[in-house]
This record gives structure tokens, sequence and C-alpha cells, in this order.
């Protein structure tokens, strides 16, 4: 599974607007309205690097009201939940 980290800059009228459209996309995971210089993160979540480039670029930059975006690739993921399954043994 492919992690992308895309930083939205939005039209500040369309925030809401702009949030629910990229959250309907598929291999869109998550989406947050955020504070500070940008101002939705997405989390996209994919299996071939090609669909990265569907989701994203295709799909999220027509969003109207996208003004911009970052994208960030994750290496590797560190959870709290990621490190309890890695090293459960099945026993309760």
């Amino acid at each position: 599974m492919l992690t992308a980290i895309v930083l939205i800059d939005a039209d500040v009228s369309l925030i809401p607007e702009v949030a629910s459209k990229v959250a309907a996309i598929p291999g869109v995971a998550e989406v947050f309205s955020v504070t500070g210089d940008i101002d939705i993160i997405a989390m996209v979540r994919v299996e071939e690097h090609d669909d990265l480039a569907q989701v994203i670029s295709d799909k999220i930059g027509k969003v109207e009201g996208v003004i911009g975006m970052t994208t960030y690739l994750a290496f590797q993921t560190f959870s709290q939940s990621d490190l309890d399954e890695a090293f459960h043994i099945g026993l309760d």
C-alpha cells in the first residue's frame, strides 16, 4: 500500500466543499481541515504508483476551489497500532 500526504491550498470560501469533494474520491482515505499555512490535508492510500497520479493530479487537482497542492510520499508508517500488530503473538 502506498501512502501520500497531500497538502491542499483551497479557496477560503470553498474549504468545506473542497474537503467534501476530495473525501469522496476513491483512494482518499482521510481528509482534514486544518489551521496553519495550508487549508486541507488529504491522506491518499493506493495500491500502485500509477494510481497516485490518477488520484492526486487527475482528481484532487481538478476539484473546483483547489488552488495548489504539495504532495509527500511516505516511505514507512510508524503507528502504535502497527507496532501492536507486529508484536502480537496471539496470547490474550
